[in-house]
C-alpha cells in the first residue's frame, strides 16, 4: 500500500487547487473524487477571471491535468471512512474497499443542495432554476425572474435580482412575512409580491415557463432563484470526532475551520463549500490554495522537528522515503559493482539496503542476501522490487535499527554498507558489529561520501562528523585479522544542484578477513 503526504478527499475546485499547490511543493498527493460535483448541472462557471463561462467538467479536466503534471495522483473513489492511523497520520477507506494512508487529510467534498420538494423543480436545477444570482442571473437578464422565499435571506435576494431585470416576482411561500419597510422597498423597486404556498413549476418545451401556486394559479416566470439548504458532505469524518455546525449565513451547515483551513483535529484540514456554503468557485479555489500552503508549513514543521529529534530513527527515514514514490534509481552502487563483481557468491549482508538496488544485483549474481534497513517503507519497496526482478527467493528482508540490532558473528561472506552515514559515536560501534559479522575468508566493503565533498558545491549534510575518510574506516581493523585490499578516495563525475558537472569523492574500503 502506498502512503502519501496528503490525501485530498474531493476533486472539485478547492481540492484540485490545494492539490496543485501541494504537488508544486513536491509533496506526494492523492486526490480521491467520487465524480458528483455540486455544480455538475450548470452550463458554465462565472465570475472567475480568465475562466468565465467554462463548463464545470472542462475545469475539472484541466485541473486534473495540471495536478498530475506536477506528480499528483487523482483517482476515482467515494470515501466512506476516515480514521487515525497507527503511523501517526490518517487512513481513509473507499466504497470499493481500497484503503489509503497519508500524513495529513484535506476535506474538500463540497455540499449537497436540498432542493424544495416542488413538482418539476429538480429538472430545471442548474439551468433556469439557480441559487446564486452573481453566478447565473446574467444568463437570465431582462427576463421574468422569480425568487422563492424560504428564509430571511431571500427577501434580500429579491432586491439583488433587480440588478439583472425589472421583472422580479417574490413568492413568499414558506419564508418570513416582510415588514412594512421591506414591503415599501419591494414596491419602490417594482417587485411583485405573491402570497401563499408554491406547489411546483410549469414548463414549455423543456424550459421553465411559470410557477404554480397551491391554489392552482400560475405566475409566468422564465427563471427561478431558490435558496436550498446546504448540507456539508462530512459524514465520513465521524470516527475522527468531526461534525458539522450551522453556518452563520443561515444557508445550511458546514465543517468549521480556522482562517487557514485547519479543523479541530490536528492534521485534518478542509476547504471550499464543505466549510462555507456561500463560497463561489473562485473563492473555493483560493481556500484550497490557502489550505495547501498551511499544510505545507505543517508538514515542514513536523519534518524539521523529526530531523532535530533523531535523524537516524525509523520515523525519520519512513517520512523521508514517503516524500517520493521512488527515492533511488534502483541501480546497484558503482563501487559495489566494481569490488564485488569477481567475488564468489555466498551469503551477503546488505546493511542499510534502502529500496534494494544492491541486494537485487547481488541476488542476481547468485548471492543469498539478507537486506536490512531501519525504514519499513524502504524495506517494503525492496521486497516489491525483488519480486519484480524475480529474485525474491534469494533475498531475506528485515526492518531493524543497526544501532541496536545484534548481528550474527562470522556469518556472512560479504558485508556491504553503502553510504551508511552516522555520527562518529554511532558509526564506530555499528561498523565494528558489521566487521564482526564477516566470516573467515569473507569481505567487508564500506563506501561513504568523502570529507573532501564538504569543500565543493555538492549538496551534502554540512556536519563533518558524518563523514569519514578511508583512513578512519580502516582504523579499527586489526592487521592480524584483516587484509586491507582497497583503501582509497575515489573520484567520480556527478552533476550538482546547479546542473554543473563536478567531481565527487567516495571513501572506498575493501578488506578480507583472514582465514583461521
Amino acid at each position: 500500500m502506498t502512503s502519501y503526504d496528503v490525501i485530498v478527499v474531493g476533486g472539485g475546485a478547492a481540492g484540485l487547487s490545494a492539490a496543485l499547490t501541494l504537488s508544486r511543493a513536491r509533496w506526494r498527493v492523492l486526490v480521491l473524487d467520487d465524480g458528483t460535483p455540486r455544480n455538475a448541472p450548470a452550463d458554465g462557471v462565472h465570475n472567475w477571471l480568465t475562466r468565465d463561462g467554462l463548463p464545470p467538467a472542462e475545469i475539472a479536466r484541466l485541473g486534473r491535468a495540471e495536478v498530475t503534471g506536477y506528480g499528483g495522483v487523482v483517482r476515482e473513489g467515494r470515501v466512506v471512512s476516515a480514521a487515525a492511523d497507527p503511523s501517526g497520520g490518517f487512513a481513509v477507506g473507499t466504497a470499493d474497499g481500497n484503503r489509503y494512508t497519508g500524513r495529513r487529510l484535506l476535506v474538500t467534498t463540497g455540499l449537497t443542495d436540498e432542493l424544495p420538494e416542488l413538482d418539476g423543480l429538480a429538472g430545471h436545477w442548474g439551468g433556469t432554476v439557480f441559487a446564486c444570482p452573481f453566478c447565473h442571473a446574467w444568463e437570465h437578464r431582462d427576463t421574468r425572474i422569480g425568487v422563492l422565499c424560504t428564509g430571511p435571506h431571500d427577501l434580500m435576494k429579491a432586491q439583488l435580482v433587480t440588478r439583472w431585470t425589472d421583472a422580479v416576482t417574490l413568492f413568499l411561500h414558506t419564508g418570513p412575512e416582510p415588514d412594512d419597510e421591506q414591503r415599501a422597498g419591494f414596491a419602490a423597486r417594482g417587485i411583485t409580491v405573491v402570497e401563499g404556498r408554491v406547489a411546483g413549476v410549469e414548463s414549455d418545451d423543456g424550459r421553465l415557463s411559470g410557477v404554480r401556486l397551491a391554489d392552482g394559479g400560475v405566475v409566468a416566470c422564465d427563471a427561478l432563484a431558490v435558496s436550498p439548504p446546504a448540507r456539508a458532505r462530512a459524514g465520513f469524518l465521524e470516527e475522527l470526532g468531526l461534525g458539522t455546525a450551522e453556518h452563520p449565513s443561515g444557508l445550511g451547515d458546514h465543517l468549521p475551520v480556522d482562517p487557514m483551513g485547519a479543523t479541530a483535529v490536528p492534521g485534518v484540514y478542509a476547504a471550499g463549500n464543505v466549510t462555507d456554503p456561500t463560497a463561489t468557485v473562485p473563492v473555493a479555489v483560493a481556500a484550497g490554495a490557502t489550505a495547501g500552503a498551511a499544510i505545507t508549513r505543517d508538514l515542514l514543521a513536523a519534518d524539521v522537528a523529526a530531523s532535530v529529534a533523531d535523524r537516524w530513527s525509523a520515523g525519520f527515514w519512513d517520512a523521508h522515503y514517503a516524500t517520493r514514490e521512488q527515492m533511488w534509481s534502483g541501480n546497484p552502487n558503482r563501487w559495489l559493482r566494481a569490488e564485488a563483481a569477481d567475488l564468489a557468491p555466498g551469503r551477503a549482508l546488505d546493511a542499510g539496503c534502502g529500496e534494494g538496488g544492491d541486494a537485487i544485483w547481488l541476488a542476481g549474481r547468485g548471492w543469498q542476501v539478507r537486506a536490512v534497513d531501519v525504514s519499513t517503507v524502504a524495506v517494503e519497496r525492496a521486497r516489491e522490487a525483488a519480486t519484480a526482478a524475480g529474485v525474491a527467493d534469494r533475498i531475506t528482508t528485515e526492518v531493524a535499527d543497526l544501532r541496536t540490532r545484534a548481528l550474527p558473528e562470522r556469518a556472512f561472506d560479504l558485508v556491504t554498507a553503502q553510504y551508511l552515514h552516522l555520527p562518529s559515536e554511532l558509526r564506530r560501534p555499528v561498523y565494528a558489529r558489521l566487521a564482526d559479522a564477516v566470516a573467515p575468508g569473507g569481505t567487508l566493503l564500506l563506501v561513504a561520501h568523502h570529507p573532501k565533498d564538504l569543500e565543493g558545491s555538492l549538496r551534502r549534510p554540512h556536519d563533518p562528523d558524518l563523514f569519514a575518510d578511508e583512513i578512519e574506516l580502516i582504523a579499527d581493523l586489526d592487521d592480524a585479522e584483516w587484509e586491507v585490499q582497497v583503501a582509497q578516495a575515489r573520484p567520480h563525475p556527478v552533476t550538482d544542484q546547479d546542473r554543473h558537472e563536478v567531481t565527487a569523492h567516495d571513501a572506498v574500503v575493501r578488506a578480507r578477513r583472514r582465514a583461521v
